[in-house]
């Protein structure tokens, strides 16, 4: 027997819990080192670097789920290190290489196995690689030296007592400019959500919509997830923009609504007064993977999709078969679960 935690698993929230060891390895002279595993949660930083004054950073998140079988799968953490390949073009960083950064997973969440959530919790374990500019440096430029890591928590399911729809409301802000940082996973863009989601909430909304920054008659983001929506004929529809952060969850919904549950799916322009269009809405992202929208209010008026009080019965559908693959119990497309052994 290994390691034992003491957790009430069927407790636990979206919060930082230190674990044993988390992964690090550091770039300079123009090259990675091996990395290694380390116990220490405290990074030992100049205080010229550009991630503190410049916002030269970045991140992902991802998820480490236990089979009923015991065992422990990652799911598509090639495509989070794909993804933050393409943050680190955004912003002149370096990149890490995906098959490193996918071993890399595969080494914290071994060395934290302890931490791994009990199937059927609805727990995982939760992992955030970033990425951050460090050195001496004081102008607007890259830095000459980074640090990439990877830590892990364990974190509950998103909705205690059942999946349930939230309202949303449509806010004034925008969360990214038209050729801006909108698609790289960077801290500056939540950095910017912060008050108009502190605006909805006091407003009694789970967050808030943005509109493309163009023009202000697309849907974009919900908060910090993708949209995505139900037509009347079935189709699954979500929003194209080349300022949207693009969520693996999101892309995995689209082939899991046309391939498992045999639909047509459309990535294209979603207009905000076009809501009619829409029986079922909901939010994407790794957290909560689906978040059902009951309504959207868009001035002063709320638009109320399938319910305010219950799922719809395809984004249930959706939300059991990704949810299913993820933890073993649905057959998984090829390439998709990487297991830890």
């Amino acid at each position: 027997m290994g390691k034992t935690v003491d957790i009430d698993w069927g407790k636990l929230g979206f919060s930082y819990i230190k674990t044993d060891y988390r992964y690090i390895s550091y770039w300079k002279d123009g090259k990675w080192d091996e990395g290694r595993l380390t116990e220490d949660n405290i990074l030992h930083i100049s205080e010229g670097s550009t991630a503190l004054h410049y916002g030269q950073q970045c991140f992902e998140g991802l998820k480490a789920y236990r089979t009923k079988e015991g065992k422990i799968q990652l799911f598509r953490p090639d495509r989070n290190g794909i993804r933050m390949q393409e943050s680190c073009r955004r912003i002149m960083m370096p990149e890490f290489p995906v098959d490193r950064f996918v071993d890399a997973c595969i080494q914290v969440v071994k060395a934290n196995e302890a931490y791994v959530p009990p199937y059927g919790t609805g727990a995982t374990l939760y992992l955030r690689p970033f990425m951050i500019g460090v050195g001496d440096n004081i102008g607007v430029r890259p830095a000459s030296e980074y640090i990439f890591s990877i830590f892990c928590t364990p974190v509950g399911p998103y909705f205690k007592g059942g999946m349930k729809p939230v309202n949303f409301m449509v806010s004034d802000y925008d969360r990214a400019a038209p050729f801006g940082t909108g698609a790289a996973k960077v801290g500056g863009n939540y950095a910017g959500s912060l008050l108009p989601h502190e605006i909805a909430v006091k407003k009694g909304f789970a967050d808030c919509i943005y509109l493309d920054p163009a023009t202000h008659t697309k849907i974009e983001e919900v908060g910090a997830a993708n949209f995505f929506g139900i037509t009347k004929d079935n189709k699954f529809v979500t929003p194209e923009s080349p300022s949207i952060l693009p969520s693996i969850t999101k892309y995995s919904l689209l082939e899991v609504a046309k391939d498992y549950l045999g639909m047509e799916v459309e990535e294209r322009d979603v207009y905000i007064d076009k809501l009619d269009e829409f029986v079922e809405a909901g939010a994407c992202g790794t957290a909560a993977v689906i978040t059902p929208i009951g309504g959207i209010e868009y001035k002063g008026k709320l638009h109320v999709f399938y319910s305010e009080t219950e799922v719809g019965p395809i984004t249930k559908k959706l939300y059991d078969t990704l949810t299913g693959i993820q933890f073993g119990d649905v057959e998984a497309p090829e390439g998709w679960i990487v297991e830890v052994k």
